[in-house]
């Protein structure tokens, strides 16, 4: 659940009769089915809004190739629509229905957060002290003070996202700086407060959340935990065919296994409408049809921006759970969900009071958070009776900023030559004589997959003059072949730690959430999957560089016949292939 996340009251009868389905069944939009339409009676305001949506919802998983899509909006009156649009099953065309279950991800992580704060209003828990006076077999070594709820809560703790209980028992994992000075997503930090939850309850995460957040709510279509039992109410997903590459944004797709999740980081499975329950929960801040399910107070310190979170992007902080930011200058409660095949957005405009849920039954390293914040902008428009904004740009998969700062002739050792074309604004790579189109990795600047299957297995990878990612494009790299332009000036051969070659190699984990990890030696350093730096420490450990102080690291087992047998990545297991 790499990636990271943010209620309705439930509707009485009489309100439920104030909803329709649109009649007809299916309705063909461009390519896009919208299985069902429930609005409420008094959404009316909304219509114009919802037109605009729709259309832009058909855009998104046509240029994103999401198979399905289902939705819910809410404001402080409750639920105004749910909708599904698209396909449960690909291959039998079979629509999205409105009773299905999503695995919602990280947004988990809010349920959890509100859970923890009533425990913390019922004098049960202190968050400032010591969590291992909690949980006392946590295998966490602090740095220079103690970790505490607190800071497992804010991502604080500067603990890798590893294994829990490694297979070692002698092993503990290493903050790798003060608590509360570092900013480090970690599903790990809220695993363990799953099981301090459940310890301070006397039960189980699943009982907790159904008692303390489903019921008080009425989502009781909902799932506290993913379990095998609750597979055939669960929408059928999709995943990358092939996990040990990157994947094109129209990527081969197959149908994904059923998941076993109990783990409090990304546990619950929800119906769009129940999730537009827990978005009117959170627009009234704490508010539910039979009380409160935390204090105002409470509420204030579940969304209070406890520590800056860029992760998030510019000016995000995070509260208790839930990431914490602006929209249009109003304070804005969101979480984004990623599981191993499906991909979720949450968002709540607070002072404008409306929220959005999106999920797709697919996995394919993005989050419909467009869709989200476009229904926020739409919804808030709708209220204050101002003109509609203009839907954001979609850009195609093949779309390169400045695709002429990359294009030119690269030369590498032995002679060889890596020739990259720009025509407008696509890239290619001339091989065998041909054009081969390049697509830009999202969230990764300056890195590609290239569409050909020679060169599928890692992304190609430019570096810029300066350290910040500005300047002249002056070196390529591909697993571990590097290649510099006209205008490099530095050095050219490179010598030292040829023991690390023991250490190349592909890794892999039958664990979905793990997958295969592939090490390369370039440039006289050892790259994960060819495109992150890994920096020695000095036990043995190499740190991963893709954030400057990340706490994640791998490190390698004895060598068999010259080749390292396996490898950890932050405490979690994979054997050589």
């Amino acid at each position: 659940m790499a990636a990271s996340s943010e209620e309705t009251p439930t509707l009485n009868r009489r309100e439920a009769l104030g909803l329709g389905l649109s009649a007809g069944g299916l309705v063909a939009a461009g390519g896009v089915l919208a299985a069902s339409d429930a609005r409420a009676a008094g959404a009316k305001r909304y219509a114009p809004a919802f037109d605009r949506l729709d259309r832009y919802v058909e855009q998104y998983m046509r240029e994103m190739n999401a198979p399905g899509l289902t939705l819910a909006l809410s404001d402080a009156d409750g639920v105004q629509r749910v909708v599904d649009y698209g396909f449960e099953d690909l291959e039998r065309r079979v629509a999205l229905k409105p009773d299905r279950l999503f695995h919602i991800g990280s947004i988990s992580k809010s349920f959890l957060g509100l859970c923890l704060v009533q425990l913390h209003e019922e004098g049960k828990l202190d968050f400032h002290r010591p969590v291992r006076e909690y949980l006392p077999w946590l295998r966490f070594d602090d740095a220079s003070a103690p970790i505490t709820t607190h800071h497992l809560l804010t991502h604080g703790a500067a603990l890798p996202d590893g294994a829990l209980f490694p297979a070692d028992p002698a092993f503990r994992h290493r903050a790798t700086a003060a608590p509360g000075t570092l900013f480090h997503y970690c599903n790990m930090g809220y695993e363990a407060l799953g099981l301090l939850l459940a310890g301070i309850d006397g039960g189980s995460v699943a009982q907790s959340f159904r008692r303390r957040i489903l019921q008080p709510l009425g989502m009781n279509a909902s799932e506290p935990v993913i379990t095998l039992d609750a597979t055939e109410r669960i929408a059928t997903s999709y995943t990358a065919r092939y996990n040990d590459r990157p994947l094109p944004r129209m990527g081969a797709l197959t149908r994904s296994v059923p998941l076993d999740m109990q783990r409090a980081s990304g546990c619950v499975a929800a119906t769009a409408r129940d999730m537009g329950a827990y978005l009117t929960m959170l627009i009234r801040r704490g508010a539910t049809p039979s009380g409160r399910l935390v204090s105002p107070e409470g509420f204030e310190l579940f969304g209070t921006r406890h520590l800056a979170a860029e992760h998030f992007g510019p000016g995000a902080a995070y509260g208790y759970g839930i990431a914490v930011d602006r929209i249009d200058d109003h304070t804005r409660l969101r979480h984004t969900g990623g599981m191993v095949s499906f991909a979720s957005a949450l968002e709540v405009d607070m002072e404008a009071g409306c929220g959005a849920f999106a999920s797709i039954n697919a996995m394919q390293g993005y989050r419909p958070r467009p869709v989200t914040e476009y229904a926020l902008r739409l919804m808030r428009a709708a209220r204050e009776g101002r003109p509609l904004p203009a839907p954001p740009a979609l850009p195609p998969s093949w779309q390169v900023t400045n695709a002429g700062d990359y294009a030119g002739r690269y030369s590498g050792a032995d002679d060889r030559v890596l020739e990259i074309v720009a025509d407008a604004d696509r890239l290619y790579l001339l091989h065998r004589g041909k054009r081969v189109p390049l697509e830009p990795i999202a969230g990764q600047p300056d890195e590609f997959a290239v569409l050909h299957a020679d060169y599928a297995q890692f992304p190609l990878c430019f570096t810029r003059a300066n350290a910040d990612g500005t300047g002249a494009v002056l070196e390529a790299a591909w697993a571990e072949q590097w290649f510099v332009a006209p205008g490099y000036r530095g050095p050219r051969s490179f010598t030292g730690h040829e023991a690390w070659r023991q250490h190349t190699g592909e890794y892999r984990s039958e664990d979905p959430w793990v997958g295969s990890a592939r090490i390369v030696m370039r440039k006289d350093r050892l790259w994960l999957n060819g495109a992150v730096p890994l920096e020695p420490a000095t036990d043995g450990r190499f740190f991963l560089r893709d954030e400057p102080e990340s706490p994640e690291w791998v490190s390698f087992r004895e060598p068999v016949n010259g080749k390292s047998c396996g490898m950890y990545l932050s405490g979690q297991y994979l054997p050589r292939v």
